[in-house]
């Protein structure tokens, strides 16, 4: 058994006995799960994605990937939650200044604050070139004006990355932090699932923030966020495998328990058929998922393919598994007493964020065609 082995089944341990007895009272307050949060803190898995000498654990990929699978399979809320601070602070450990990271990253890392990633605006997502939020540039700061739409972690931060158009074709991330004047926020949304992962608007209105919370070059914000999401989309794809394995288990259980015609319902046919696809989906993902692993920090073209497969495979998976694991339950699986109803709304998302998969599509498409032109 490898360390990330010995690892994924601690966490699993850990996820069973502390977040999954509460994971269907998250979903039904909406609450945001504290409870899991001191689980991660305990454990050190809020440090896991950052370096050592900023408070971190330093762990690879992999090691990343295989807590947030497992923290999901339990509660994608608390999954969610755990992941976003990541993806928030992984351009200012990659390209900021390392006075600012280390003022903002060990609080993070230690599990202490959250930290969002701003990226969509209610002018759209998916096309980020067309964002409208701006920063002027003002004696010793910068301005910045805009809102940006389904925020993680909203009024729940401490600290904000945004991407900001900084000139025509230019672009910079700003962290913004949660006491700035002139941030505020929206009512929080009320979703179809991930009820314990706040989200809401949030609007910069005349914020000014120093010239020392510029991360980086100013001008090459986009290509920072391009960067981070070669990184992010495999946390994604494990969160929504995560999502599919704990459907998968919970229709094993039912179908192995619940009796019809005189016989159980895994000695059916049918049954059998349906959980053989669901088990060789979850597997198939999982391979693609090591392979994005293995490629991300490489942020080449392939690289960025391959995160992009696994993104949308696996959240396609997370859908149809956990669509299957309902329909295996019969009405049961439409009643919110059993968790497949919430792992079923969980799923949902997991096609859309991130990019949404037709997004992936075109990026898988578009690499294939510059492959093959290679080649010719």
């Amino acid at each position: 058994m490898s360390d990330t082995d010995d690892f994924r089944a601690a966490v699993r341990k850990m996820a069973g006995a502390r977040i999954k007895p509460m994971a269907a009272e998250v979903d039904r307050t909406g609450d945001l799960p504290e409870h899991a949060r001191a689980a991660f803190r305990d454990m050190g898995l809020s440090g896991l994605a950052f370096p050592e000498h900023l408070g971190g654990s330093g762990a690879d990929l992999h090691t990343q990937v295989a807590a947030v699978e497992e923290i999901a399979r339990v509660c994608a809320s608390s999954a969610s939650v755990l992941l976003t601070p990541w993806a928030a602070m992984t351009p200012v450990v990659q390209y900021a200044d390392p006075e600012l990271a280390a003022k903002v990253v060990p609080a993070v890392a230690r599990g202490e604050e959250l930290a969002s990633f701003c990226l969509t605006e209610p002018t759209g997502g998916t096309d980020l070139a067309a964002l409208r939020t701006r920063a002027e540039k003002v004696d010793g700061g910068w301005r910045l004006n805009g809102a940006k739409r389904f925020i993680s972690n909203a009024a729940h931060a401490s600290w904000y990355a945004v991407l900001a158009r900084t000139g025509e074709k230019h672009y910079g991330v700003f962290l913004v932090e949660a006491n700035t004047e002139g941030l505020g926020f929206g009512k929080p949304e009320e979703k179809m699932g991930m009820h314990g992962f706040p989200t809401a608007d949030l609007h910069l209105d005349d914020c000014v923030v120093p010239d020392d919370r510029v991360v980086g070059d100013p001008t090459q914000g986009y290509r920072y966020m391009m960067d981070t999401l070669t990184y992010t989309r495999p946390l994604i794809a494990a969160h929504a495998l995560g999502i599919a394995q704990g459907a998968f288990e919970e229709a094993l259980a039912y179908t192995s328990q619940r009796e019809q015609f005189g016989k159980k319902l895994a000695r059916f046919q049918m049954v059998r058929g349906m959980v053989a696809e669901m088990a060789t989906s979850i597997e198939a993902g999982r391979a693609l998922l090591r392979r994005a692993c293995d490629l991300a920090s490489d942020n080449t073209g392939e690289a960025r393919a391959a995160v992009s497969m696994a993104k949308l495979f696996c959240s396609d998976t997370a859908m149809s598994v956990t669509t299957t694991a309902v329909q295996l339950h019969g009405g049961n699986g439409y009643m919110r007493d059993y968790p497949v109803e919430r792992m079923m709304r969980d799923a949902k998302v997991t096609q859309i964020w991130e990019g949404a998969n037709e997004l992936q599509k075109m990026l898988v498409a578009k690499h294939a065609y510059s492959a093959h032109e290679q080649v010719r």
